[in-house]
């Protein structure tokens, strides 16, 4: 079991976006790479500085990489596709 002493205590912060959280560049056969970035969780050492004196934060990042073709095509198996089921006919004799 750990003892207090090698534990370090955290105050959650909330992390709010300033500017745009997506970066895009465009590669040299005209494909587009998006980035997007997000924080997941950010906190401040309570009981920790660092040994300079200052604070001591722990930062969890999300990346989301999306490369779209210069051609702006993609290819899905069939299987994966929601079709919607065709209405079913009334039967003989009913009036809708």
């Amino acid at each position: 079991m750990n003892n207090q002493s090698d534990q370090v205590e955290f105050k959650w912060l909330d992390a709010r976006l300033q500017g745009n959280d997506t970066v895009v560049f465009r590669l040299e056969d005209g494909a587009l790479v998006k980035i997007r970035v997000s924080v997941d969780r950010a906190g401040v050492a309570l009981n920790y500085h660092n040994p300079d004196g200052t604070l001591h934060y722990n930062v969890n990042s999300n990346l989301n990489i999306t490369v779209i073709p210069s051609d702006k095509k993609f290819i899905l198996p069939k299987a994966s596709l929601q079709v919607p089921t065709p209405p079913k006919p009334a039967p003989l004799g009913q009036v809708t």
